[in-house]
């Protein structure tokens, strides 16, 4: 007796094969029979010859406190997501050191979001632990993110690690992957991470190999600098012996528009040379992340209360407002590439009003340059102001979704309020709408492909992401006609059309738009991590 059948569906089965008719059975939680199936079943859902996936991972997203705030994940659930990778970009809630606990939620506060509650947890295995007992209802895995790993050895000090700093970061590193987490995440885009040299990166990295963990980076610039940071990450990655994974692949400003093609060739170039090598990307042409993110380095350094301290001084504010307004060599200015038109408000505390505002349209409204009443926002904000900005091209994203190496992730904010970017409700379904059904980029099964196998297997998720027996039975039915994102910059929060169930881990959880609040989801562990550390272990022993 099994306890679900699907009958009557297009099987996709997430390789990338073409689609097949039959049905698939389920018993306690695993797929045992895939085609024709004969075996009576408790119940049996009908899918009206309509697609039958494995349900879609969501390999980079920044719900590592949403998920615990909000288990039921309705955000994404309704997408048909049923695995999400947190822990991105550097930023992440763990390892948690109460003596920088401040400086932490500060620097992640705008990204990752907050929690009325106190943490519960210390390290990276706490927060793993955290996740299990919580009862969430989508599958999670996690990333060890170099930003909370400095901020809990060195605060946000702004310079090089000693060997003392780095060898404290090595450990809490080797700590996260015995837990199970799947890599280290860096984002040297933001502070502390960029005041990390790539040796002292590379040596970090060096953890990585025994657990089979992957490197993922939110490269150092993304627009004038995307060329250099492309080298560095490659770089390290080579000099470690790990594999690379490059988050949301794109060129930003407009001046930068087509240099992607020469990343994706530098890319390749190292691939030819046997690096393992993968990126992802957003099927957007604006990006969404905190303002401080666009001032000077220098400015960040010591968190966001030293921020603000220098934003108060006149003669420090002066120095930024100056810099805001030049290119600068040592950094990208997204200012300067993007325009202060193109940035946008998307969460705010106090001014609500301001919410899916330009930072150039409120500076009209206040009579000040557009860089003062940046500054001054987040003064008033306490420094937590999250911005969408519009500053890629959309024939680069296309070119990038179409890529052989590149899976597609929605890098969602954790913000709950106000504007969030679009892509937080509407991702997936614009995936098949777009890419699929209006422009033709990709088919059928390579949509589906990058974004169940693809990253099931690069994020070593265990047996997920193919429709096969002795897999997890994490499942989305869509309408390959009808799914779409409903979700808009100026109305972001709508749940999308076209998918009517999804299920996780054998449980039915969405059906007909309907949350049925069921509790399917499980912290992942990355499936090679222990049973390799385990074998190095014992080799390092035997030579010893």
């Amino acid at each position: 007796m099994l306890d679900l059948v699907i009958q009557n569906g297009r099987i996709a089965d997430g390789s990338g094969n073409p689609w097949f008719f039959g049905s698939v059975g389920i018993k306690d939680g695993i797929i045992v029979e895939v085609g024709a199936v004969n075996s009576e079943s408790r119940e049996t859902i009908d899918a009206k010859r309509n697609i039958i996936s494995p349900g879609f991972i969501d390999g980079h997203s920044h719900s590592d406190l949403l998920v615990l705030n909000r288990p039921m994940m309705d955000i994404k659930l309704q997408q048909g997501v049923t695995t999400e990778v947190v822990g991105n970009c550097g930023l992440a809630p763990a390892p948690f050191v109460p003596k920088y606990g401040a400086l932490l939620k500060g620097y992640i506060q705008p990204v990752v979001g907050e929690t009325q509650w106190e943490w519960p947890w210390h390290s990276v295995s706490d927060y793993i632990r955290e996740l299990d007992r919580t009862g969430i209802s989508e599958n999670v895995s996690t990333y060890v993110a170099h930003g909370a790993l400095r901020i809990a050895v060195m605060g946000f000090a702004g310079r090089p690690a000693d060997k003392q700093e780095l060898n404290m970061m090595k450990e809490m590193l080797k700590e996260g992957m015995k837990a199970g987490a799947i890599g280290l995440s860096i984002g040297l885009l933001y502070s502390p991470g960029r005041y990390a040299s790539k040796e002292e990166l590379a040596e970090l990295c060096q953890v990585l190999p025994k657990f089979n963990g992957i490197l993922s980076t939110h490269i150092r610039g993304e627009g004038n600098n995307l060329i250099p940071s492309i080298k560095e990450v490659i770089w390290i990655a080579e000099k470690a012996g790990v594999p690379l994974q490059v988050s949301h692949l794109k060129a930003a400003g407009r001046r930068n528009w087509g240099k992607v093609l020469k990343a994706m060739e530098l890319l390749e170039e190292a691939s030819a040379r046997g690096l393992d090598v993968t990126c992802d990307v957003y099927p957007y042409d604006a990006g969404s992340t905190s303002l401080t993110t666009l001032l000077p380095p220098w400015s960040l350094e010591g968190g966001i209360p030293a921020c603000l301290d220098r934003i108060r001084e006149p003669a420090t504010r002066r120095r930024m407002i100056e810099e805001l307004g030049e290119e600068q060599e040592e950094w990208d200015n997204l200012v300067v590439s993007t325009g202060w038109d193109n940035v946008v408000v998307s969460s705010l505390s106090r001014h609500k009003e301001w919410e899916g505002k330009s930072i150039e349209a409120i500076s009209t409204e206040i009579e000040q340059s557009p860089a003062e009443a940046a500054l001054d926002l987040l003064l008033e904000e306490d420094g937590m102001v999250s911005i969408i900005y519009y500053h890629m091209s959309n024939q680069d994203v296309e070119q990038v979704v179409k890529w052989d190496r590149s899976l597609v992730i929605s890098d969602s904010l954790g913000c709950e309020t106000g504007k969030p970017h679009p892509r937080s409700f509407g991702t997936f379904p614009r995936l098949f709408s777009k890419y699929v059904r209006e422009d033709k980029s990709l088919s059928l099964e390579q949509a589906i492909r990058k974004v169940t196998s693809f990253p099931a297997q690069r994020f070593s998720l265990g047996k997920r992401g193919l429709i096969v027996p002795g897999y997890h039975a994490d499942l989305t039915i869509f309408d390959e006609k009808k799914i779409s994102d409903t979700a808009t910059y100026q109305d972001p929060i709508q749940h999308p059309e076209g998918i009517s169930h999804v299920i996780v881990n054998g449980i039915l959880t969405i059906r007909e738009k309907e949350n049925l609040r069921q509790s399917g989801g499980m912290a992942i562990k990355a499936a090679a991590a222990k049973c390799l550390f385990q074998h190095h272990t014992k080799q390092e022993a035997a030579h010893g």
